[in-house]
């Protein structure tokens, strides 16, 4: 185990303890034979601290997975909050469905299976209630379209998360043929003239490696 897997084991141990909820996603994820892309638990609580500090009640999550990071994000909520998590695979959704079914916050968090870039468009022209924060956890090829509708989804104050956005330091490589990692630098770049909102990346270590999450403030 790396000293950066030690700290983060220490650091879950005092302030990112996993609950019933919470252990139950993660076994069901193990049990599926699906490779770990879920967020740490530490990561988790981190975008807990993110939704207390804007007072969120209402979170939008592209990238349920198997609803491990759905279920750190809606246990910050308060009782009368609303989650929309979107997947694109019926296959993760089944997992997650089943996982939130059996969670204490069943009743706030509504899973929509489809593409996301439809489902967010569809969201935009009927005008959907502004979100407090969004966090973008799906493929990283439409990174910079997924950030645009975030924004048109969002209000002066809202949160945005992407994760992922160093990829082990993998960003530097301007000559990349990685599309994953072209993706976040085309959205890592698109930041940089985005005129709607204040933003930084935040590096990130830990049991999940070394990468980096955009953290951006819609203006």
């Amino acid at each position: 185990m790396t000293l950066f897997s030690q700290v983060d084991q220490y650091i879950e141990e005092l302030l990112a303890v996993e609950d019933q909820d919470l252990k139950r996603a993660r076994l069901a994820i193990a049990q599926a034979q699906w490779p770990d892309q879920s967020i740490s638990p530490v990561q988790g609580k981190l975008l807990q601290c993110f939704i207390h500090s804007c007072n969120a009640k209402r979170v939008l999550e592209l990238g349920t997975f198997g609803a491990y990071s759905t279920l750190w994000m809606a246990k910050a909520m308060p009782h009368d909050g609303k989650l929309i998590t979107i997947e694109c695979s019926e296959e993760h959704a089944a997992v997650a469905r089943n996982s939130i079914a059996q969670s204490d916050q069943c009743n706030n968090i509504e899973l929509q299976v489809g593409v996301a870039l439809e489902l967010l468009t569809a969201m935009v022209e009927s005008n959907t209630e502004p979100f407090d924060m969004i966090f973008i956890d799906a493929d990283k090829p439409p990174y910079v379209a997924y950030f645009k509708l975030a924004l048109k989804l969002s209000r002066k104050g809202s949160i945005i998360i992407c994760d992922n956005v160093v990829r082990n330091g993998k960003v530097l490589d301007k000559d990349s043929s990685d599309e994953k990692v072209r993706g976040v630098q085309r959205l890592n770049t698109y930041l940089k003239t985005c005129a709607e909102v204040t933003c930084t990346i935040l590096q990130t270590v830990g049991s999940k490696e070394y990468d980096g999450m955009v953290f951006a403030v819609v203006k």
